[in-house]
């Protein structure tokens, strides 16, 4: 399970676009995205399951998320 902060993992709701030195910003928000795509797709090549929680969430509906996630997994 990773928990993304939602400036850093680029939130579409919640991600404001920095409005200093922004091209850079954008960029490093870019490269963050694409590794943890990376990071789960390689992940899941090895057999494991990827839960990725947002920040903002409200903790009870991530755990049932992840707490789905699990049951499937052990059916």
């Amino acid at each position: 399970m990773f928990i993304d902060g939602c400036f850093w993992h680029g939130c579409p709701e919640h991600c404001v676009p920095s409005k200093t030195n922004a091209k850079w910003w954008a960029q490093k928000l870019d490269t963050n995205r694409q590794r943890d795509a990376e990071t789960t797709q390689h992940l899941e090549n090895l057999g494991w399951q990827v839960v990725r929680v947002w920040e903002h969430e409200a903790i009870r509906e991530a755990a049932d998320r992840v707490e789905r996630a699990l049951r499937a997994r052990t059916r």
